[in-house]
């Protein structure tokens, strides 16, 4: 019933695409500033495609947890910019699906999925909110987080702002091409409706993995940028010291337009914003997307990533033949380089410290992020706690507790355990992936999927995924492109020339 219902909605759209003359599926920011320009689309038409496909696909995916009642106001209000002459860039008029962690001014809820946050009211439109709608964009929804949650009417619901009476439903998000394998990470939704066409360009969050491992689990390209590139003011927090916000989108042109939207200093986020706006290139990053991308780069491969303990073998020769590729245009590839002597006893070492520091930094900053609601159900962690306690069926305490704030909530600040346990990161980044990639004078390093995310998240590195196969049983993997604070331009060269020397990505099939 599922297939038959998806056959019918391909068909229907393509009936739209033949009648407009314009290719909605798949489309490219580009193809569709071509389409604004030639009068074969309008912001308008482009909404309408994607809260259709919402329409047809969410109940299958469960990517979009609210969709924005004013997205056909704000599209039309685009349309009527064009028609006098006034664009803003090549995001004018694009509608921008964001993950439901980050905060907007307007009748859209902002949960981070929770039934704790359903209702509050946020004080101002985060930091790449913003700046998005300043570049024109249209706010499509919000994207669920890693378990999928959704707003419908119940008479005695909680009652959200303008009236309207809700309560939360949660489900499994689902993986397009695979639907019983996992999306993986807190940014899925955002990764599974790119991959979808459910929009046409989203934002994630990443503090460790989470916009890397959904990337390459759907298929898509994933940015998470140097921590401060981009502001996290406004975004419900983790880790003021990893934290950092980034683009899910089809292409890495498409990537790479969205986050020259967002970056830039923010007087809200001024120390991490200040300290990394230097990084910011004079004419943004699109002149960064260069076909000889790989021409004259040093590439490390790390031991003990690429294995077969890890990959089954088609992967594994997959991968072997994509970093031929990039000695074939002009790279040169350093293989079995180490990081550490002991690679999983230092990814060890990393996630203990890590998540010493985090869940102190986690207490902190979300007490301070919900005492700045204008409303909220909650003012704490505490206060949290109490409600899902309160709430055990909405907030599905059976199936997931919550052990992770009720620990943070026993740590009192940045103490001494904290503050070892940072220096100690600090000191393994500086002495582990840092050194190695001064020593090697290294461009970036390779990795598959998301298996590096540690060392560039406790460094606040950047790091971008591109799609780089399925395996026998049809799940997406990716190839990992990190380097040091700063390096966006000479990751974004790389990845455009991975992604076009090699085409693998493919539309989503929805198999069980």
């Amino acid at each position: 019933m599922a297939q038959r219902r998806l056959l019918l909605a391909i068909m229907a759209l393509a009936a739209v695409a033949a009648a407009t003359g314009f290719e909605f599926h798949e489309a490219t920011v580009d193809a569709i500033q071509l389409g604004f320009s030639n009068g074969s689309l309008t912001s308008t038409a482009l909404v309408r495609f994607y809260l259709d496909q919402i329409t047809r696909l969410n109940p299958l995916l469960h990517a979009v947890i609210e969709v924005n009642p004013d997205a056909l106001a704000q599209a039309a209000r685009a349309d009527d910019e064009r028609a006098t002459g006034r664009r803003c860039g090549p995001l004018h008029g694009v509608p921008v699906l964001l993950k439901d962690n980050i905060a907007t001014r307007d009748r859209l809820n902002t949960t981070a999925g929770s039934f704790a946050l359903l209702g509050s009211v946020v004080p101002r439109d985060a930091g790449v909110a913003a700046r998005l709608r300043a570049a024109g964009a249209v706010i499509l929804g919000k994207a669920s987080l890693t378990e999928w949650s959704a707003y419908r009417p119940a008479p005695n619901g909680w009652s959200a702002r303008g009236g309207q009476t809700l309560v939360f439903v949660t489900l499994s998000m689902k993986n397009p091409y695979v639907r019983s394998f996992t999306p993986c990470g807190s940014s899925s939704g955002s990764a599974v409706a790119a991959a979808a066409n459910m929009a046409a360009v989203t934002l994630g969050t990443e503090t460790d993995g989470s916009i890397l491992c959904p990337a390459s689990l759907n298929s898509v390209v994933g940015i998470k940028p140097t921590v401060g590139l981009t502001s996290r003011a406004g975004v419900v927090p983790i880790s003021p010291r990893q934290d950092s916000v980034g683009p899910i989108c089809r292409t890495v042109s498409d990537a790479v337009h969205v986050l020259d939207a967002i970056v830039g200093y923010d007087a809200l986020d001024a120390e991490a914003t200040g300290a990394a706006s230097k990084y910011i290139p004079n004419g943004g990053y699109g002149q960064f997307l260069r076909m000889d991308g790989f021409k004259g780069k040093r590439i490390g491969i790390p031991n003990g990533f690429f294995t077969q303990e890890i990959f089954e073998k088609k992967q594994l020769r997959a991968y072997q033949k994509h970093i031929q590729l990039m000695r074939k245009h002009g790279a040169m590839v350093i293989e079995n380089i180490d990081i550490a002597k002991n690679l999983t006893e230092v990814q060890n070492v990393l996630f203990s410290n890590e998540h010493i520091a985090m869940i102190a930094e986690f207490k902190l900053s979300l007490n301070a992020y919900l005492s700045d609601l204008l409303y909220s159900p909650v003012r704490s962690l505490a206060d949290v706690i109490a409600f899902n306690k309160a709430h055990p069926v909405e907030e599905r305490l059976k199936d997931f507790g919550q052990p992770y704030f009720i620990e943070a909530e026993k740590t009192n600040g940045i103490g001494p355990v904290e503050k070892a346990s940072i220096q100690h990161l600090n000191k393994l980044s500086a002495d582990g992936l840092e050194k190695l990639m001064r020593m090697h004078q290294l461009d970036a390093i390779v990795t598959p999927n998301d298996n590096g995310r540690v060392f560039f998240a406790v460094s606040g590195m950047p790091a971008i995924t591109v799609p780089a196969g399925y395996d026998s049983q049809g799940v997406p993997f990716g190839t990992c492109f990190g380097g040091l604070k700063g390096y966006e331009p000479r990751l974004i060269e790389m990845a455009y020339a991975y992604e076009q020397a090699t085409k693998v990505r493919m539309m989503p099939g929805f198999k069980m």
